[in-house]
């Protein structure tokens, strides 16, 4: 099973192209697993695995996991066997027909414009780490980038004369974020103090990341979620924030200034145009403004 695992984690990073923290999830449901084959009368090799097996594991983390949780374990543990079938060692993929839990529909939490606007003015500093800050809010906000897809960011990526930059998404995925005059302009100001955070002892990770944490080394997502939750409480926004949630910011205030809903979508970098559809939600004013100037019956 250590073989399988190793190989494994081989075909998501090299053939799949998963970023690190996808890998490192599905490598810790698929080993979460196994450890359950261990306990059943007999021990099950992953050779004779049966839809039964697969049942009962889920079952039994049902007592204990949300939905979300119990739904993102079953995902990994079908691209598990779809590899395993691919090397002979199923014959047909057993999690194929397992019912994925039913999960609730949240609507994405967004800021107002005025929101917005408060948290990157008051977002203020003169030191390396400051600018940065204010930099990586206003990158997030002016492409709508995924947090990964921004520690990512190496300075290679950037193309500050067009005010775009390259971004590797979900799978490996390329796509152009464009980075707006005044993330151009914060942008510019964190990257003529970023040496400063380079010492003779900064990690060979930081050399060509844009991005860098206190110790020269590249920020992780973890990093960018702090600084960003710290900042939403230190301006007063009263409401928790996180990257994502400026994500969904960014494609809301797309959708109510009427752009159009591909646009947005290859933006954003979705593969389905339905993903994107959740942010048609915006807010009712603006769903009636459209509704009144297109229906023919107003």
């Amino acid at each position: 099973m250590d073989a399988s695992l190793q190989a494994f984690a081989r075909h998501l990073q090299v053939e799949r192209s998963l970023s690190p923290h996808t890998v490192r999830n599905y490598l810790s449901d698929v080993r979460q697993f196994i450890e359950f084959l261990s306990t059943r009368q007999p021990p099950r090799s992953l050779a004779a695995l049966t839809y039964q097996d697969l049942r009962a594991y889920l079952a039994a983390r049902r007592q204990i996991n949300r939905k979300t949780s119990v739904a993102r374990k079953l995902a990994a543990l079908r691209t598990f066997c779809t590899f395993l079938v691919r090397r002979g060692v199923l014959p047909h993929n057993i999690a194929a027909l397992a019912p994925t839990p039913k999960l609730e529909s949240h609507l994405p939490k967004f800021l107002t414009i005025d929101e917005v606007f408060h948290l990157l003015e008051q977002t203020s500093g003169y030191t390396a780490l400051e600018l940065r800050d204010r930099a990586i809010l206003e990158v997030l906000y002016s492409g709508g980038l995924r947090v990964a897809e921004l520690v990512g960011l190496n300075l290679q990526d950037l193309d500050l004369a067009q005010q775009l930059a390259k971004v590797r998404g979900k799978g490996g995925k390329e796509r152009l974020v464009i980075i707006g005059p005044q993330a151009h302009q914060a942008l510019t100001l964190y990257l003529r103090v970023r040496r400063e955070l380079l010492t003779p002892d900064s990690p060979a990770s930081g050399q060509d990341a844009v991005f860098l944490n206190h110790r020269g080394g590249r920020l992780t997502t973890r990093s960018v979620a702090r600084l960003v939750e710290k900042w939403a409480l230190k301006t007063g926004l009263g409401q928790p924030l996180s990257p994502h949630g400026l994500r969904h910011t960014f494609a809301t205030h797309l959708l109510e200034g009427k752009a159009d809903l591909r646009a947005v979508q290859e933006l954003l970098g979705h593969a389905q145009l339905s993903t994107t559809q959740k942010y048609l939600h915006v807010n009712l004013d603006f769903l009636m403004e459209v509704y009144d100037k297109a229906h023919p019956r107003k």
